[in-house]
């Protein structure tokens, strides 16, 4: 049988994998994925067959791995979070629609735990309301539309959750992110972020919105800023979903 896993494998930390993606991992022949997340799982499946390319060859390593799939090897296509979240799942799929010796591949998608979730998880209950998720990044999407995603969703009282809030080729994103916010958002309003969530050098810190204009992050990092209601309790950012409690 002709097999594709699209894979989430959550952080990368054998813990927080899903049994489903577990046993995907171990019945593919081989794995396939961005080398960084390739490394963090590959001394757990020794004997596997490897194939990992570097970041701007995604579409590249896609049809690898879907050729290899026809070729008749199982292949597990791995993504750090979820596939379907800024992952792999939508380019194979896409690759898959326009070639028809693909068409005879099974495909499955087994889901990871996202970022937005694990980092949600660290920094306490930031999630509990509506919320989005905007990604800082304007390789693929252009800066103009990232700003007004940015404006509609602080107009919208959402909790906002960034991916890619900065790199070494863009160290102002996540500053102009933030002045923009600024523009309808109280300068107090509780945000924070997780970083190398899950794995080696994990941290998390709680701040306002004026703050974390000014903080050093990297890609490895994902930023909450909360809505109106959120707000902090001891060591927890906390958006409350509403609940009427008893007085003490």
């Amino acid at each position: 049988m002709k097999e594709l896993y699209l894979v989430g494998i959550g952080p990368g930390e054998d813990r927080q994998m899903t049994v489903a993606a577990h046993e995907a991992l171990e019945k593919a022949d081989v794995l396939c994925g961005y080398t960084a997340y390739i490394n963090l799982i590959k001394d757990r499946y020794p004997g596997k067959e490897f194939y990992s390319t570097p970041m701007k060859h995604e579409v590249a390593r896609c049809q690898w791995a879907i050729d290899t799939a026809v070729s008749g090897k199982s292949v597990a296509m791995l993504c750090s979070g979820d596939a379907g979240v800024y992952g792999m799942a939508g380019p194979i799929l896409e690759l898959i629609e326009n070639d028809p010796k693909a068409m005879e591949v099974e495909v499955e998608m087994i889901p990871g735990v996202s970022a937005v979730l694990s980092g949600a998880a660290l920094l306490g209950a930031p999630l509990m309301s509506d919320f989005c998720v905007i990604s800082l990044s304007d390789l693929l999407t252009p800066w103009p539309r990232i700003e007004k995603r940015l404006r509609m969703a602080a107009e919208g009282d959402f909790s906002i959750v960034l991916y890619n809030p900065m790199s070494h080729h863009r160290p102002e994103h996540l500053k102009h992110a933030c002045e923009i916010l600024l523009e309808s958002k109280s300068a107090d309003t509780v945000c924070g972020w997780a970083k190398n969530i899950g794995r080696e050098g994990e941290e998390k810190k709680i701040l306002s919105l004026q703050e974390l204009k000014d903080e050093k992050l990297d890609m490895f990092s994902t930023v909450f800023i909360g809505a109106s209601t959120t707000k902090s309790i001891g060591e927890w950012m906390v958006t409350p979903r509403g609940y009427a409690y008893p007085e003490e």
